[in-house]
């Protein structure tokens, strides 16, 4: 199971208010139990004041899906280069291996995992995570009915985080796939693996959220539980109240390495399409535009004329991509593709993502208060990359910085024909979080290459100004106040 380390302080006081719980609370707690609503015993239902349990019955989920949930264990060998140990400097043999321990040898490392999977057809084709089987030579599937089969990894999309397996097998079960689109927050949903090797566990929870972006760079748009999942439960079955699955566990938020309440899902859609690719042609490819995107937050939505924040802000178009030839622009805002709404930035690149290349779409845009569609040919494969502001700086003035133009060298490096350096920020540019080093492109989508046209740029603008800057390989929009 993949641990997303939490950099959240822990609170002790908790520690302190699990000791206050009576004995006799803990029992009350421990003797509670899930029955269907029909079950409601006749004295609950005479009390006043005391509503029927309704907690759902996942008995039948489990008899019926269990089956087609697997035990996986890996056995390899993963590079190691040698290295320094981790000694004091003043220990006599800190300058030796400091001299001599580039020359020893690489050599390889043990590597041992475990993790679950669910037979999606009954031929023996078995979907996971791509992290499961991760450098594996070995790779060992175990059978409810403890029937053991080596596996041949079909492929692996480290993008997804999906892998599908085969094994040598007929008259399989397996589990009926659903879909996670109209799942809603609050929904129970129900997790069968093997974690800690504990085969065939069951634990349930609800959907505590819906496209999720996490910080590993992934396009998946998560599902957010709080179902108990723990290492081992990787790569098993997340299944609806249908008994049909939706998602695959992947993930947790942790800061012991173990479950504390937050697990991620791919939703199953995103699996496959990925099962099917590899299947049928041995290989993922997926849709491309050509473009990198960032966040809408209010300051950006008032900044354009939005109603409110969403969509996917463009800041950079790559030259000649799909993007690029359909006439998409830095400062356009992605509020939808298809006729569904992107309500957020990590919303386009799954749904790019399911495109195939050569697929013709529509895509909604907000230019200069206007709403309007685009048609586009989609590229291939890759991912949309969502840029990032980093964290601001704070000072006062109303835009405050010292700029240069771009000497030619600069330009040919930057791939741009004009611009502007920052080389000092201060004012409302630092507390918004332009920075030397920064190259300023645009102001409200027009381009500046000289201080007197950024100085008039800003000048004819109001309170509010987007201001496209260019960081290292990144292009994103800075929201500025300028009061």
């Amino acid at each position: 199971m993949k641990a997303l380390k939490m950099t959240v302080v822990a609170v002790a006081v908790a520690a302190a208010l699990g000791g206050a719980y009576s004995f006799g609370q803990l029992q009350t707690v421990a003797s509670a139990h899930a029955v269907p609503s029909a079950a409601v015993s006749p004295q609950n239902e005479a009390q006043p004041g005391v509503a029927p349990l309704a907690l759902p019955d996942m008995r039948g989920i489990v008899a019926a899906n269990a089956p087609a949930v697997v035990n996986i264990s890996v056995s390899g060998t993963r590079k190691t280069a040698a290295g320094i140990p981790q000694l004091d400097p003043d220990d006599p043999l800190y300058q030796f291996f400091r001299r001599f321990g580039g020359q020893v040898p690489q050599g390889k490392t043990p590597v041992q995992g475990m993790g679950s999977g669910f037979i999606v057809s009954a031929d023996g084709t078995i979907l996971t995570n791509a992290h499961v089987v991760e450098d594996a030579d070995e790779v060992t599937v175990k059978l409810n009915d403890k029937r053991e089969f080596k596996a041949k990894v079909l492929g692996a999309d480290k993008a997804s985080d999906v892998a599908v397996l085969k094994i040598d097998a007929k008259d399989l079960p397996f589990v009926r796939i659903g879909t996670s689109a109209p799942t809603k927050v609050g929904e129970w949903v129900l997790a069968i693996g093997s974690p800690f090797g504990f085969e065939s566990s069951a634990s349930a929870g609800i959907v505590s959220a819906k496209s999720r972006s996490l910080p590993d760079g992934s396009y998946v748009p998560f599902i957010q539980t709080d179902v108990a999942v723990n290492p081992g439960n990787s790569g098993g079955p997340l299944f609806n109240m249908n008994g049909e699955v939706i998602g695959i566990n992947s993930q947790i938020y942790s800061r012991s390495g173990g479950y504390q309440g937050l697990s991620f899902a791919i939703p199953i859609e995103v699996a496959m399409n990925v099962e099917r690719q590899i299947v049928t042609t041995g290989k993922v490819q997926r849709g491309k535009l050509g473009i990198s995107i960032q966040e809408v937050n209010q300051a950006l939505a008032d900044t354009f004329g939005l109603a409110k924040p969403a969509g996917g802000l463009v800041s950079s178009v790559e030259k000649g991509g799909p993007a690029a030839r359909a006439g998409i622009e830095p400062g356009d805002v992605i509020i939808g593709i298809d006729g569904k709404a992107v309500n957020s930035a990590g919303d386009l690149p799954a749904a790019v993502a399911l495109k195939k290349p050569g697929e013709s779409t529509r895509l909604q845009i907000w230019r200069k208060g206007k709403a309007q569609d685009i048609e586009i040919k989609v590229g291939s494969f890759g991912e949309e990359k969502v840029a990032a502001a980093e964290a601001p700086s704070i000072d006062k003035g109303r835009l405050g910085v010292a700029v240069r133009p771009l000497t030619p060298d600069e330009k040919r490096q930057a791939g741009v024909t004009a611009g502007l350096v920052v080389e000092q920020s201060g004012g409302s540019a630092a507390k918004a979080g332009i920075q030397p080093g920064d190259i300023i492109l645009s102001v409200n989508g027009q381009s500046v290459g000289s201080v007197d046209q950024l100085r008039t740029a800003i000048a004819s603008v109001g309170k509010k100004a987007a201001i496209l800057v260019e960081r290292g390989e990144s292009r994103i929009f800075v929201p500025v106040d300028l009061g």
